[in-house]
């Protein structure tokens, strides 16, 4: 988000939603579909090397969120998340073109729910970050992948990972959340429970619908969903010409080109490599903050990030130490 972003979960054709826990919301849809949509600019970001596309999308995520925090006192948050919804609908359903015929109701209820989990996301996260600061959000947020990843995992090492992300946490609230907005912390918790249940449906999503197409549909019922929640909130704000050019600018930097990026790398780069630099999403939150809205983080507060970022990478390890083991031949 996220963020959303707004913001793999699941390695393709699998269903253990644990092998890449903290991977981007973005990225795990685009990594459950069969492959880019047409069009898709590979020779353009190609250059970049799949490293520095994943670091791109994670930085036009980031930057995205921060770009949508200082719209919010134009448009509000629901119209922010309003506006980047349904642009970002209308740019996917224009390049993906999506097939509506020829799938079934469990197909359709996948993809609703999809949708669902998408805009919840998205929505609780911008009522985080309307209240407290970027870094400390997406920090809390990284904690629906993670608990995700613990619980799958059913390993015991995962439970220092899990008391790891617990003492960063501790340390970013100041032992009660003192230091930040309760509403604000809570918001980004279940942002994040969210976050958790957008990887496992865009897994399931992506086994049902070819290409990116659910990924469009999704967006699709995420837009529908929060289009009267932004229009009671803000109303003719959102046609306002600046309001609009700056959600579209969201929209672009947080769904659109992280999905291409991300897509791009994921055809090159190892999920559980990937997720492991998508762990790094709460650093490069609070720089966006610090760089565009002038939130300084404390020294406490820049720990407990780094405690969570260690976590989510000590979690992602565990499980490429365990697919390796099982991926062992037996000998004789």
């Amino acid at each position: 988000m996220s963020t959303p972003r707004a913001d793999a979960g699941v390695t393709p054709g699998t269903s253990s939603p644990a092998v890449a826990p903290v991977a981007a919301p973005e990225a795990a849809a685009a990594a459950g579909q069969a492959s880019a949509p047409d069009g898709a600019p590979g020779g353009r970001f190609g250059s970049l090397g799949p490293v520095g596309l994943v670091l791109a999308g994670g930085i036009s995520v980031q930057f995205g969120a921060a770009l949508a925090v200082s719209l919010m006192p134009r448009a509000g948050a629901l119209g922010v998340v309003t506006l980047r919804l349904v642009v970002a609908a209308v740019v996917m359903l224009v390049v993906c073109r999506p097939r509506l015929r020829g799938h079934s109701r469990a197909d359709w209820g996948t993809v609703v729910v999809f949708g669902i989990a998408m805009a919840g996301m998205n929505g609780l996260f911008y009522q985080a970050v309307d209240r407290i600061p970027l870094g400390p959000a997406v920090t809390l947020e990284v904690l629906g992948p993670l608990a995700l990843s613990v619980f799958a995992s059913r390993r015991a090492v995962n439970l220092v990972w899990a008391g790891l992300a617990l003492a960063g946490v501790f340390l970013l609230s100041g032992g009660g959340f003192d230091d930040l907005d309760p509403a604000g912390a809570a918001f980004a918790l279940a942002a994040g429970a969210m976050w958790a249940a957008y990887i496992v449906f865009s897994a399931r999503t992506g086994r049902r619908f070819p290409q990116a197409d659910g990924l469009a549909l999704a967006m699709v019922v995420g837009a529908l969903l929060f289009l009267p929640l932004g229009i009671a909130e803000s109303g003719a704000k959102l046609i306002d010409p600046t309001t609009l050019a700056l959600g579209a600018g969201v929209a672009v930097l947080s769904s659109v080109l992280p999905y291409t990026l991300e897509l791009l790398a994921l055809r090159r780069l190892p999920a559980p490599t990937f997720a492991i630099l998508m762990s790094l999403e709460p650093a490069i939150a609070a720089a966006a903050g610090f760089l565009i809205l002038d939130q300084a983080l404390s020294a406490t507060q820049s720990a407990a990030i780094a405690l969570v970022i260690a976590a989510s990478m000590g979690a992602v390890r565990t499980q490429v130490g365990r697919r390796k083991a099982k991926a062992l031949p037996e000998v004789p």
